[in-house]
C-alpha cells in the first residue's frame, strides 16, 4: 500500500520573518504568501532595494509592509509610503495599520480633501509610518510640519503612474529631502514597468535588485477577456443589455469623469443601483460610492482610470470597458480589479470600428489575442439616456478639501422632473434654457400684410430723399403740452402729527403703518 503525499502549501516560514510577525499574520489570517511576496520580503528585510513587478491583485501591499515593520522594530527611524491616488492611499493605510497595531506603530495618512489641521496634530505625535500622496506631502514639508531626515526606508507604489501623472517634480523634491541613497532603502512596486521609467527609478535607488514575477503587461489567468465592437450612439443600449444578462457586482470604466457622470444618471434612470468615483467628487462621496460598492448598496459602480489602481474590492463579478483606455497599460489595471486572490473574473471591452488599432496595442501588450464577439440585436432595448446639459455637484474648493465657499451653493440635476434645483433643495432655481424646446420662440412673420417679404416686427421704411421743387417743411413750433400748475405748498393739507417714537428710535411713518396694533 502506498501512502499519498500532498504537496506541502507554501508559508511565510522561512522568509526571515521575526516570530512575533509571523504570529500577527497568522491572526490576520495570512496563511501563505503569493509569489511577489515569496520573492521581494527576503530581499527586503536584508535592507536591499527593490523593484517588484507582479499583477495587480497580487499581494503587492503585504510584499512592502512586513519588511516595513519589521526594520522599524530594529531601530528608531520611520517609514515613507508614497502613492499617486487618494483611494489607493486608504487602502493601503488600512492594510499597514492592521499590522502596525500589534507593535504599537502608529501611522498618519497626508492626502488632499481632508483637513490640514487634524493630519498636523497627528504629525506632531511623531508617528513611525507616513502614507501620502505627493501634493499633500509637500504641503505639509513647505510649512515644516514634517521632517523627512530621519526617513529609513521609504516605498513608492505604483511607481510608473506617478511618473505617469506628472508627479516627477514632486518626487524630486521629496527625494531631495529624504537621507542619501546609503542611509536609507528605496523600494518600487507597480504591476508594470516601462524601460523609461525604470531608468528613472535607478536614480533614487542604490543597486536594486529587480524581482519580476510574471512579464510585465500579464493578465490574470483566471480573467476571461473579450472584445464587442459597436458603435459610439449605441454603447448605452449594449451596457443595459449585458447588465441584464449579469446578477453580480459590476465594475464600469468611462475615459471621461462627464461620461461618468451621464451613464450613472442613465443607469439609475433605468432602475440600477449605481453610484460614480472621478476626480470632480469629494473625498467624502468617493469613499461613501466605495463602501456602498462594498456592501452591496451599489451593484454598479461608474469610475474613471482614478479608480483603476484604487479600488481593492473582492468578488467584481465583471468589468466593463465603456471607453477604451487612453494607455494600453491602463488596460491592465482596469481588468485587473476583477479576479483577484485567484477568484474567477470576466472583462468586456466596448470598441468602435475605427478602434482596431487600439485593440491591436492591447494584444501587443497582453501578448495574445482579445476574442471578438459580434453584438447582439440592440432594437428592442430602450434606454432614456440622461441629456449632455447638466450641472454636476462639485465642491467649490476643488480638491484641496474645506468646505465650499460662498456658503456651498450647488447645482445638480434633479431627475424626477427634469429641472435644476441648488444644493439639493426642493425648490427651483432659475429657469434657463439647456434645449431649443425652452427658448422663446421667435416673432411669426406676417406674410400676409407685407407680401411674405417683410416680418411684421420690422421698423417703417426709411424717407424718400427730397427732391427739387417739392414743399419746404413748416417751420411753424410745434404745440407745446399744456401742464396744470403745481399746488402751492402752502395749500396742501397737513397730517396731523402721530405720537412720537424718538426715545424708541422709529420714525413717525411706522406710527400710521401700524396704528391699529399701537391703538
Amino acid at each position: 500500500m502506498t501512502e499519498t503525499i500532498q504537496p506541502q502549501q507554501p508559508s511565510f516560514d522561512g522568509l526571515g520573518i521575526a516570530p512575533a510577525l509571523l504570529d500577527a499574520l497568522t491572526r490576520a489570517k495570512f496563511t501563505s504568501p503569493t509569489p511577489i511576496q515569496k520573492q521581494a520580503i527576503p530581499l527586503a528585510i536584508e535592507g536591499k532595494d527593490v523593484v517588484g513587478i507582479a499583477q495587480t491583485g497580487t499581494g503587492k501591499t503585504l510584499a512592502f509592509s512586513i519588511p516595513i515593520i519589521q526594520r522599524l522594530q530594529q531601530t528608531r527611524g520611520r517609514a515613507l509610503i508614497v502613492l499617486p491616488t487618494r483611494e489607493l492611499t486608504l487602502q493601503v493605510e488600512e492594510t499597514v495599520e492592521k499590522m502596525a497595531r500589534a507593535f504599537g506603530m502608529s501611522t498618519v495618512v497626508l492626502m488632499g480633501g481632508m483637513s490640514m489641521y487634524n493630519q498636523t496634530q497627528k504629525l506632531r505625535r511623531n508617528p513611525r509610518i507616513i502614507v501620502a500622496t505627493p501634493g499633500r506631502l509637500l504641503d505639509h514639508m513647505e510649512q515644516r510640519n514634517v521632517n523627512l531626515k530621519d526617513v529609513e526606508i521609504v516605498v513608492l507604489d505604483e511607481a510608473d503612474r506617478m511618473f505617469d501623472m506628472g508627479f516627477m517634480p514632486a518626487i524630486k523634491r521629496i527625494f531631495e529631502a529624504l537621507p542619501p541613497q546609503n542611509q536609507r532603502q528605496t523600494l518600487l512596486f507597480s504591476a508594470t514597468m516601462p524601460p523609461e521609467i525604470m531608468q528613472l527609478a535607478a536614480r533614487f535607488m542604490a543597486m536594486p535588485v529587480r524581482v519580476e514575477v510574471v512579464q510585465q503587461g500579464t493578465t490574470a489567468k483566471t480573467i476571461t477577456q473579450e472584445i464587442i465592437f459597436v458603435r459610439k450612439d449605441e454603447k448605452t443600449k449594449l451596457l443595459e443589455k449585458v447588465l441584464g444578462e449579469v446578477k453580480g457586482s459590476v465594475l464600469v470604466f468611462s475615459r471621461t469623469k462627464h461620461g461618468a457622470h451621464r451613464i450613472t444618471n442613465t443607469l439609475i434612470k433605468s432602475g440600477h443601483s449605481a453610484s460614480e468615483i472621478h476626480s470632480d467628487r469629494s473625498l467624502g462621496q468617493r469613499r461613501a460610492a466605495l463602501e456602498g460598492f462594498k456592501n452591496g448598496k451599489y451593484r454598479v459602480l461608474v469610475a474613471t482610470d482614478i479608480a483603476a489602481r484604487g479600488i481593492d474590492v473582492k468578488g467584481i463579478e465583471l468589468v466593463i470597458n465603456f471607453d477604451l483606455p487612453d494607455a494600453s497599460e491602463d488596460y491592465v489595471h482596469r481588468i485587473g480589479r476583477t479576479g483577484r486572490a485567484g477568484m474567477p473574473g470576466h472583462a468586456i471591452s466596448f470598441a468602435t470600428p475605427d478602434q482596431k488599432s487600439d485593440v491591436r496595442a492591447i494584444e501587443r501588450l497582453i501578448r495574445m489575442p482579445l476574442p471578438t464577439k459580434q453584438a447582439p440585436d440592440l432594437s428592442q432595448v430602450h434606454v432614456e439616456e440622461a441629456p449632455r446639459e447638466f450641472y454636476e455637484e462639485r465642491p467649490r474648493g476643488g480638491d484641496r478639501g474645506g468646505r465650499p465657499q460662498f456658503g456651498g451653493m450647488r447645482r445638480e440635476y434633479n431627475d424626477r422632473g427634469g429641472a435644476f434645483q441648488r444644493g439639493g433643495n426642493s425648490r427651483p432655481a432659475r429657469p434657463s434654457f439647456h434645449s431649443n424646446d425652452d427658448r422663446p420662440a421667435r416673432p411669426a412673420f406676417n406674410n400676409a400684410s407685407v407680401g411674405g417679404e417683410r416680418p411684421a416686427y420690422q421698423s417703417r421704411p426709411r424717407m424718400a430723399p427730397r427732391t427739387e421743387g417739392a414743399a419746404a417743411p413748416s417751420s411753424e413750433p410745434r404745440p407745446q403740452l399744456q401742464m396744470r400748475d403745481p399746488q402751492p405748498a402752502s395749500d396742501r393739507p397737513r397730517r396731523a402729527p402721530g405720537p412720537s417714537f424718538a426715545r424708541r428710535g422709529r420714525s413717525p411713518g411706522f406710527a400710521v403703518r401700524h396704528k391699529k396694533t399701537i391703538m
